[in-house]
């Protein structure tokens, strides 16, 4: 069976199974629950800002830097900053 997108992983970490078929040792089930709980009640400052973060962590998996420096600018938001170039790309 092929898996693919967020669900997939989400459906895994609710079921307490990874991928391959191995469980997931509770000791991670259970900080990983702790640290989305707390996430979960963090204040929000916008949804662009969370958009745009989102497009840069996972964009920077599927396209090269100036790629997606480019398609960030086309979509109005601001560029690569230095420190996500050197994260992400370096």
């Amino acid at each position: 069976m092929e898996f693919s997108g967020p669900e997939a992983i989400d459906q895994a970490i609710q079921s307490g199974v990874d991928l391959d078929g191995s469980p997931i040792p509770v000791e991670m089930l259970n900080l990983y629950k702790d640290v989305m709980a707390k996430e979960a009640g963090r204040k929000r400052s916008g949804v662009k800002k969370s958009m745009r973060n989102r497009i840069v962590r996972t964009g920077a998996k599927h396209f090269d830097m100036a790629i997606l420096n480019k398609r960030l600018i086309e979509a109005g938001w601001e560029g690569l900053m230095p420190n996500e170039v050197e994260f992400f790309f370096n």
